[in-house]
């Protein structure tokens, strides 16, 4: 063989080993990826139960330091948390020192602060589990037990932006009259044999009270995040006009997300796949309502979207509001990760991880079985979504690797 002919053969032969190799590396650590995907789902189904036990033997701690050290610009809890049914259970026993109207906003709550100085923001019981909320996706009052189904949902999807949520059942009397500010008493009132109040709210009326059974109300509290992480709110891309007849954007131009992807925060980092993350998320339980959202202040995008404010959720079981989804089927882009535990969750996994993550709440059952039921159907939804996705552009497109680092250093 000539000199030429041998020197071109070997040019080849580099070049298929150079493409092999690199073909195989891509391979095995897409394989990693998938098998790390497997293990933490795993290990989330098996922490599924929260018991919620006062003991914290193995620390001096406070249930709040720990919590508070849990958080990080990419989570709120880190994937294992043997100290959380600690946390819960202090957040829904902890003596009330104080209790005053609820932060700005359209729907009535309450913030309490426990003892040990921590915050909590208290939603009051407005419906009964079988109440179905009739009219637009983001009709009616805000849901307390929405509230403890969206957190839970958060941990078995393994996003971990959700501030920790627990049931819990108050005196109105007893716990919050006697240590309720002047503003937040004077709004309280007696309806038949029921203790009431209204709040300050954009929405809150005198004629719309909140009112517990006799003395004790129902509710949920939401963990106040840590003062050392401030908030940053942004306007969600894909919010509603919440005025009749006037379309969004997003809701007559099919390209928009080309035009999303060339601003700010979304041109670059992880945002717009939190954003995707997080219309998979809101589908699933219902919430057409995240009009806002909250990242950590200063982070130049590279923060989390945090999921707070999930009470406008689990009001219709027969409705599948599929515009929840735009970001997801206009972009057609997922993470790997998200993708691989959507998958894990079918054939009904989805609806049983979600009853025994909520069994040991104070509250339970947390939700009705058609709400339980919605969450499956959902899912196919949301599957055959991605499918068409894939269909049309091809799985490397519209699957993306992108797994951050959750530092707890």
């Amino acid at each position: 063989m000539k000199l030429k002919q041998r020197v071109v053969l070997l040019a080849i032969l580099l070049v298929i080993f150079i493409f092999t190799k690199v073909f195989l590396i891509d391979n095995l650590d897409t394989s990693a990826a998938n098998r790390e995907d497997q293990r933490a789902f795993h290990r989330m189904m098996a922490s599924l139960h929260v018991e919620l036990d006062p003991r914290l033997d193995h620390t001096l701690q406070s249930p709040w330091e720990i919590a508070a050290q849990w958080v990080v610009p990419r989570e709120v809890y880190p994937e294992e948390t043997p100290e959380l049914g600690a946390v819960m259970h202090a957040m829904t026993t902890k003596k009330i020192i104080k209790a005053d109207v609820g932060y700005k906003g359209t729907q009535l709550k309450a913030l309490l602060i426990l003892e040990g100085g921590q915050k909590v923001v208290f939603k009051p019981k407005r419906y009964a589990r079988d109440y179905v909320v009739e009219g637009e996706p983001y009709a009616g009052y805000d849901r307390h037990n929405a509230e403890v189904a969206a957190f839970h949902l958060d941990r078995i999807l393994g996003f971990r932006r959700a501030p920790l949520v627990v049931g819990r059942f108050v005196n109105l009397r007893t716990e919050i009259k006697p240590v309720a500010t002047e503003q937040l008493l004077g709004t309280f009132m007696t309806v038949g044999n029921n203790t009431c109040f209204y709040g300050k709210c954009y929405y809150c009326r005198e004629t719309e009270p909140a009112c517990a059974d006799g003395d004790i109300m129902e509710g949920s509290v939401t963990l106040w995040l840590p003062d050392v992480w401030p908030l940053q709110k942004h306007r969600h891309p894909w919010g509603r006009t919440y005025r009749e007849g006037k379309l969004a954007r997003w809701e007559y131009d099919e390209s928009y997300c080309d035009a999303v992807k060339k601003t700010s925060p979304y041109d670059s980092g992880p945002r717009l796949l939190d954003i995707i993350d997080t219309a998979i998320f809101d589908y699933l339980i219902g919430n057409a309502d995240r009009h806002h959202y909250e990242s950590f202040q200063d982070d130049e995008g590279a923060s989390m979207l945090i999921l707070l404010d999930n009470a406008k959720s689990f009001g219709n079981p027969a409705l599948d509001e599929r515009s929840i989804l735009a970001p997801l089927y206009q972009c057609c882009i997922i993470r790997v990760s998200t993708w691989n535990r959507l998958n894990y969750l079918k054939n009904g996994v989805l609806k049983s991880a979600l009853k025994t993550a909520m069994l040991h709440d104070p509250i339970s059952p947390v939700l009705s079985d058609p709400h339980l039921d919605a969450l499956d159907q959902r899912l196919l939804s949301i599957l055959a979504t991605v499918k068409q996705c894939t269909d049309q552009f091809g799985p490397d497109i519209v699957l993306v690797e992108d797994r951050m680092t959750l530092s707890h250093l």
